[in-house]
Parts: C-alpha cells; sequence; structure tokens
C-alpha cells in the first residue's frame, strides 16, 4: 500500500506539471487536474487525446499578395463612411481595428445579407445556388450525413462536376465519420475533390487531433455568393423529414465579404487536402464593386492564441447601451463572458437569453442552468425555446452590432473549434436577426425568477457546471 501511495503521489505530480505547462486558464488547468487526479495513470492517456491543445499549421496567407484581396478598397471607403455617418463611429472602428489586427480580415462589405431559417429554406437556396455555379463550388461542414438531403445535395455536386464545375468539399472527419467510401467514390469519379478535415489516423497516436475540429459551415459558388451560419447537411435539420427537426438560422451574402470565406475555405482545404495550391487563383475571388452593408468575416480556431470569438462577444456585450439578445443552444459562459452579461444588465440594457429547453446534451443543459439564477438576479431574462431543439447562433447589440456564425457560446467553441462568423454593422442584419429572436419567443418559455427544482437536480446542475471548463 505504501508504494501504491508514492506511485499514485507521482503520478499526481507529473500530470499537474504537465498541465500546468500548457498556461491554460487557472480554473480549467485545476479542473483538468482534478477531474484526472483519481483515474490512476489512464488520465495521461485522457489528457493526451481530449486535452486542450494548440494548433500550428502552415496558413495560406500568402494568397493575400497574390489577389486583390491584399488592401481591399472597400476598408478605406467603409472607413471614411463610418466615420463620418455614425454616431458610434470609434466603437465600431476599434471593434473592426481588432478583428482586422488578430486575423488579418479587414472590414468589408456585402450586396445582400439574407437570413435563411430552418433547412427547408436553407437548403433550398443552397441547392439553388450550386445549380447556377460556372466555375467553382467550395463546401466545408461539421457534419454531412448520407441521408436524405446529403445523397440530394452530393448527387448535385457530381452533375456539376461532369459540367466541368469545379467541386470541392472538406468534412470533419470526427463530426462526418458515417461517410463511407462508398458515398464518396461517386463523387471522385466525377471528378469532384474530397477531404476529411483530422480523419482520426493512427498517427495521431502521437500528436492527437481528435479533439480539435472544423465546426464551420461554408459554401461559396463562383466567389459570388457564399451560405454560413448553424445548419450542418443532415436530415436532423430538414422539417421536411422530421416534425422535431433543429430550429436553426443561417446566412446568405452576395459582394466581397464572400472573398474572405474563401480564404477560410482555402486555407482549410490546403491544410487538409493532398492538394498543394489551387492554379487560376483570379477566378476564384472575382472583382466586384462595393456593397452597401459593412460586415467583417471573423475566423477563428486552436490555430490563432487570440481567441478573437471570444473577444468579439466580450467587446459587444460591454459596449452594449440599450440591448444585447443572445440565442444559443449551448450556454456554457466563461468567466470573463458571464461578468461582462450580468454588468451589463445591472447597468440597466435589456439582456434576453435564448436557449433551449433541452439541448442535445443533458450535461450541457444543466451546466447551463446552473448560471440562470446569478443571471437573473442581476436582471437577465431568459427563455427557454421549446418544441424543437435551438440551434441557432445569433447576438444583437443594439441597433448596429450584430453577428451570425457557428460559434456556441462556450469554451468549446472560443478555444478549442475551428469557427467562423459574420459580424454586422449597421441596421441591417440587427434588424433580422431581433425579428427573428421576437418570433421564437413565441415558441419559448421564460424562465421564472425562483425557479422551484428538487435537490437532486440542483445537486447535477451544480456538478455539470464543475465540467464548464471541460465542455
Amino acid at each position: 500500500m505504501k508504494w501504491l501511495g508514492i506511485a499514485w503521489l507521482v503520478y499526481i505530480i507529473c500530470l499537474s506539471i504537465w498541465i500546468i505547462l500548457q498556461k491554460r486558464a487557472p480554473v480549467s488547468t485545476l479542473s483538468w487536474i482534478l477531474a484526472l487526479a483519481f483515474i490512476p495513470y489512464g488520465g495521461f492517456i485522457i489528457y493526451h487525446f481530449f486535452g486542450p491543445q494548440k494548433l500550428k499549421r502552415q496558413q495560406f496567407r500568402r494568397l493575400l499578395s497574390r489577389t486583390a484581396l491584399k488592401e481591399h478598397s472597400d476598408y478605406l471607403q467603409l472607413r471614411n463612411h463610418i466615420l463620418a455617418a455614425s454616431t458610434h463611429s470609434q466603437e465600431l472602428m476599434q471593434l473592426a481595428n481588432m478583428i482586422r489586427t488578430t486575423t488579418g480580415f479587414p472590414l468589408t462589405t456585402a450586396k445582400s445579407l439574407k437570413l435563411l431559417v430552418d433547412g427547408t429554406e436553407t437548403f433550398t437556396a443552397i441547392l439553388d445556388a450550386i445549380a447556377h455555379a460556372t466555375h467553382h463550388i467550395h463546401l466545408e461542414y461539421y457534419i454531412f450525413d448520407p441521408d436524405r438531403i446529403g445523397t440530394r445535395l452530393r448527387d448535385l455536386l457530381i452533375q456539376k462536376a461532369k459540367e466541368g464545375v469545379k467541386v470541392r468539399l472538406l468534412v470533419d472527419g470526427i463530426g462526418s465519420s458515417r461517410l463511407k467510401n462508398a458515398f464518396i467514390q461517386p463523387l471522385l469519379r466525377a471528378g469532384a475533390r474530397f477531404a476529411f478535415f483530422h480523419k482520426p489516423h493512427i498517427t495521431q497516436l502521437i500528436k492527437p487531433l481528435v479533439n480539435l475540429r472544423t465546426h464551420r459551415k461554408i459554401v461559396i459558388c463562383d466567389g459570388l455568393v457564399g451560405f454560413t451560419g448553424g445548419l450542418n447537411i443532415t436530415d436532423q435539420e430538414d422539417e421536411r423529414v422530421y416534425e422535431y427537426a433543429y430550429h436553426d438560422t443561417h446566412l446568405q451574402l452576395t459582394g466581397n465579404a464572400v472573398h474572405w470565406l474563401q480564404l477560410i475555405f482555402m486555407e482549410d482545404w490546403l491544410y487538409a487536402s493532398e492538394e498543394k495550391e489551387i492554379p487560376d487563383l483570379a477566378n476564384y475571388f472575382p472583382i466586384q464593386s462595393s456593397g452597401p452593408y459593412p460586415v467583417q468575416v471573423i475566423p477563428s480556431g486552436p490555430d490563432n492564441e487570440w481567441e478573437i470569438i471570444h473577444r468579439i462577444y466580450l467587446s459587444m456585450i460591454q459596449r452594449a447601451r440599450k440591448r444585447i439578445w443572445l440565442t444559443t443552444p449551448y450556454f456554457v459562459p466563461t468567466e470573463a463572458t458571464l461578468f461582462a452579461l450580468t454588468s451589463a444588465a445591472l447597468r440597466g440594457v435589456d439582456v434576453r437569453l435564448l436557449v433551449p429547453r433541452m439541448s442535445d446534451s443533458r450535461l450541457v443543459t444543466s451546466a447551463a442552468r446552473s448560471y440562470f439564477d446569478e443571471l437573473m438576479q442581476a436582471g437577465v431574462r431568459i427563455w427557454e425555446y421549446h418544441g424543437r431543439m435551438l440551434h441557432s447562433k445569433t447576438i444583437v447589440v443594439d441597433h448596429h452590432y450584430s453577428m451570425i456564425g457557428t460559434a456556441n457560446f462556450d469554451s468549446r467553441s472560443f478555444r478549442l473549434n475551428f469557427e467562423v462568423c459574420i459580424a454586422a454593422y449597421g441596421p441591417r442584419l440587427a434588424e433580422l436577426l431581433s425579428d427573428q429572436f421576437e418570433c421564437d419567443l413565441a415558441c419559448a418559455e421564460r424562465v421564472p425568477f425562483n425557479r422551484h427544482i428538487g435537490l437532486p437536480q440542483k445537486m447535477f446542475e451544480a456538478t455539470a457546471r464543475l465540467f464548464s471548463p471541460l465542455l
């Protein structure tokens, strides 16, 4: 027994040193140490494969010097327009500059912004854009299932590839693990190109990447029209197939902003695929005139230490003067975002939170509810969406900041996943998202200030909260 005690102590010391040297947030570091301390030796394996990791990869930003993207005329035009027209000009430009400094993605414009709600509307728009493509079609998805909508989309891609359109499909190795060779081969035979992002492989025993997923959903057709948002390619998001399909939102946009979605896709494609370069780049970035809507594409992931989407949420919340309307399927706030939300409510901002009554993870749902009492005491009003699983990821701040994309309001999206969001400056997207928020409240029930739950549920929520840094 004595030697077992010594061995366990050595294990704890070695594990603690390893985790501490990662220089993560103190709460996350302590959570990992405590969680793994009682898993003798197996904790090393768990942390090796599932612990927080950073990723260094060769970014394809040399595209910036080989296309019209390097210094887009949009930026200077927009800067002067915003400074001249907006009472919030300085704050807007500070936010835009922070994104540009940390990501290299400047303020740009969209010619059109269209909010798509649920699978029927979203899949119809995507299939229509793909059907009209003449040069290239690029798709990147976390989940691409070989079900009805997945097969329909695949068959359309096969048709377009046979017509000579360049088709590239990139999917996450775990999220799209249901895709088998028999489903993929017809695409390849038609001339399309396909790749998995971090597909689990024996070589990852040395450098595991199982925890680093592309959570992005991107479609680009001819460099002219782009899509991103919450919807994956799965019948679970198609209400024509399932009565209780996820309730979700997506964004369709045109204009120069599509170029920056294109850049994100190309970086991911050249990283994950066997293709080393993409010839004839100019045809992937068609020259366009500026549009009326100031927007900014925001990529984030473990290859960028700045946690930019996390920072943008914080900056928007801190800048709020009238309202913050946040919709998220997974609400597991960091200490910083929790403090920002409660501070905003305490200073009189109309803070509203819309979450699903029951997400697809009971642990996450319970962890989220563990924060409700603190939020409501500060003045935050909370609604739980019922009937279907709410999967939208949006925020509206006042009437001039808004964001939609793939990132959930949790540490995994802030720190581990590869995500993409669209930030918009001005009333256009803010109005679309706030109208949808109010529409969704009709299918939601407000959480009462004094929740009556039993001791077992209180205990489960409190325990789930302990795992918040790991979720």
